[in-house]
């Protein structure tokens, strides 16, 4: 048994005796949590784990630019201008509120693949602000604690932009919508679907535009009610000369065939996320 203890201490010895930089090299290959979970094993893989060229590896290349948008509206991190990379990339995995609570954005722990969400608030719909025809409903089934809510309507239209720098890649852009006025009742969530109507005659069409001439259009039945479902609108993509400047996004939902009414609809967001993530959401 004594013998056994002694190998054991002697290989734990060799370990810590490798060289800094060469452990570093190799978790510099690892995805973030493998990273981060390495670093437990003893101090010198933990001070490995912190070298800057290993998370500065795994940030956007537009991350400069993230971070000037996350202190915009944060004083007290405006201060914190000496952060490590770990701590950079730490700071853009959270939800970090753009131009106010009504987008946001964030990184994938693990690919560091820039997501964005934005509110209903931030869209204009028509009609949103007559309440013979729409409500307003907070909820925690929202990422921004509110949905709107469409009684019913001869005419929908909702359109949104949004000015971003977003590095190279392909992306793909959903509308979050819920048929069916979803509530709690003794605890647990109900849906109420007797307003629910019009959107099987005919479908509602989606778009997309970028400023740099890429054009989608695609058209989908709204069906599954009780349940969030992502609407696909279509893909663009960022190349590597576009990576470092602005891109303007339009995007719409419309169901403008006035023949017949439809209502029960509930639109929570728009969620802009990197491909392979984005399969995961359709």
């Amino acid at each position: 048994m004594g013998a056994n203890l002694s190998d054991t201490s002697g290989r734990m010895s060799g370990l810590e005796a490798m060289p800094e930089n060469c452990v570093a090299l190799v978790l510099m290959h690892m995805d973030p949590p493998e990273i981060c979970k390495l670093a437990g094993v003893n101090r010198l893989f933990r001070d490995a784990a912190s070298a800057d060229f290993i998370w500065e590896s795994k940030l956007p290349s537009n991350y400069l630019f993230l971070m000037d948008k996350v202190f915009e509206f944060d004083e007290k991190e405006r201060a914190m201008v000496n952060l490590r990379k770990k701590d950079v990339y730490a700071r853009l995995c959270r939800r970090n509120p753009l131009n106010g609570v009504s987008k946001e954005f964030w990184l994938d722990k693990k690919t560091g693949g820039l997501s964005m969400a934005i509110s209903w608030k931030a869209l204009t719909i028509t009609g949103i602000d007559d309440r013979r025809y729409w409500n307003h409903i907070f909820t925690e089934e929202s990422r921004f604690q509110t949905i709107a809510y469409l009684y019913q309507t001869w005419w929908l239209e909702v359109n949104g932009e949004l000015k971003f720098q977003f590095p190279e890649g392909r992306y793909s852009v959903f509308f979050r919508l819920h048929l069916g006025k979803p509530s709690k009742r003794l605890g647990r969530r109900v849906c109420n679907t007797e307003q629910v109507h019009g959107w099987d005659i005919k479908p509602v069409r989606f778009q997309l535009k970028t400023s740099d001439n890429q054009h989608i259009e695609s058209k989908c039945f709204l069906g599954s009610p009780g349940n969030w479902v992502n609407y696909y609108v279509g893909d663009f993509t960022i190349g590597s000369s576009g990576s470092n400047s602005l891109m303007k996004l339009k995007f719409s939902l419309t169901q403008i065939d006035c023949t017949h009414t439809k209502g029960g609809l509930c639109l929570d967001s728009v969620l802009i996320q990197p491909f392979p993530l984005a399969n995961e959401a359709k």
